[in-house]
């Protein structure tokens, strides 16, 4: 039996899915995933948002640093 794909809420996402969907918009891969799920992605498209994904928060953590100091 084939696992039941889940309607996407874009509108209500945690921040981390909610990163993962805007890099993926911003790459051009948003209408893809939207249409054929995440799965459909190539290893090279799905490698590109995890590296995206790793630079912001790592950005993210040196910016709070900074502020806290």
């Amino acid at each position: 039996m084939a696992k039941k794909e889940k309607k996407i809420d874009l509108n209500n996402l945690k921040p981390e899915e909610e990163m993962k969907y805007e890099i993926a918009k911003e790459l051009g891969y948003l209408d893809k995933v939207m249409t054929t799920g995440w799965k459909s992605l190539t290893a090279k498209e799905s490698g590109r948002i995890g590296g995206i994904i790793t630079k912001r928060k790592r950005e993210e953590k040196k910016r709070s640093e900074v502020e806290q100091n």
